[in-house]
């Protein structure tokens, strides 16, 4: 499909990220939202249920979230009634054979390695059966994702890559998670902005970047599905 992204990029940047959506499932037949359930993403999905509550959410289960994740994501099923719309995507390793071919805890050792093996690899056979994906990414999350737009190319995947919320802020998140009172995770209130894998999340103290909880210890701030 040949598309002029800048010129779809231009004609959408004024207008609701409600609209780039309705947009988005005009344009593709086979479209999915990766979902980690952090606060964007909760947003996304209230939004997608509105539009179409046939719309596919996937998520990747590292085996390794934090409870509050777990309860979220059945708390979200529970409140939007689209459970059998909701994917989950396994690692194509079970944590104890990880562990038995790379060793104890390999996310303390080679945090590119396990999230390659839980997240990556998963996320890649996925999106090979679809023409575009949709993320909750901001540019405001930090430098790596500083220049996301609304719609791109990406070439990691080689599909379609939407994120809706690409311009918004912070605030602007949390504005329409009050307004349309969407289940969120509690530990959202106690210094995560960003939640991951429970081993590789830390709280953030006010001031730092929104991503500098994830990996501590590694020069590290992408799992590598966005960079």
């Amino acid at each position: 499909m040949g598309l002029d992204l800048d010129k779809i990029n231009e004609a959408f940047r004024p207008k609701a990220a409600q609209e780039l959506l309705v947009w988005a499932f005009s344009q593709f037949k086979q479209i999915a939202f990766a979902c980690s359930f952090g606060a964007e993403d909760v947003v996304i999905y209230d939004m997608l249920v509105r539009i179409n509550p046939k719309a596919r959410i996937f998520y990747l289960d590292t085996d390794l979230f934090f409870p509050e994740t777990y309860e979220l994501i059945e708390r979200m099923k529970r409140r939007y009634r689209n459970e059998k719309y909701v994917i989950r995507c396994r690692p194509f390793l079970s944590l104890k054979e990880q562990e038995s071919r790379y060793g104890k805890e390999l996310w303390k050792r080679n945090p590119d390695l396990c999230c390659y093996l839980r997240k990556v690899l998963p996320l890649k056979h996925f999106l090979s059966k679809l023409e575009a994906w949709i993320t909750g990414i901001r540019r405001e999350q930090g430098p790596t994702r500083a220049k996301a737009n609304l719609v791109e190319y990406d070439p990691k995947f080689g599909l379609i890559k939407i994120n809706p919320l690409a311009y918004w802020s912070w605030q602007d998140v949390w504005n329409y998670i009050y307004h349309y009172k969407v289940p969120f995770n509690p530990l959202h209130q106690k210094g995560y902005p960003s939640i991951g894998c429970k081993p590789c999340t830390k709280p953030v103290k006010p001031g730092e970047d929104l991503r500098s909880g994830r990996w501590p210890g590694f020069d590290k701030t992408e799992c590598g599905l966005h960079g």
